[in-house]
């Protein structure tokens, strides 16, 4: 099955542009439907840098799948939580990690 003629127009292309990666599905998924502090998510993903997990989350908010609120405290606090795009998107997800699931069973027993 072809989407379109033209890779850079394709649906299919600019979803994964935006949720591809290594970290971008894994951040969705752990903020999912709750609200989350930066220093938690750290610790659920123990094998990311705080640098690399700052920009994931600036882009997952520039693409406006999360919200990002900061709270005027000492000490400072910050939470996340997805917008209604993001949350649009966890059937997504989801759907990507059942096929996973079934395939991953498939290539153990091949």
């Amino acid at each position: 099955m072809r989407f379109i003629d033209n890779p850079f127009q394709c649906p299919v292309t600019r979803t994964m542009s935006i949720i591809g990666g290594k970290w971008k599905p894994i951040i969705l998924n752990c903020i999912a439907d709750k609200t989350i502090r930066f220093g938690k998510l750290n610790q659920l993903m123990p094998a990311i840098s705080n640098k690399v997990l700052s920009k994931e989350l600036k882009d997952l908010e520039t693409l406006g799948l999360i919200e990002r609120m900061e709270y005027d405290e000492l000490p400072p606090r910050v939470e996340y939580k997805l917008t209604a795009a993001g949350l649009s998107l966890m059937p997504v997800l989801m759907e990507v990690a059942n096929w996973g699931n079934s395939h991953f069973a498939k290539s153990i027993v091949s």
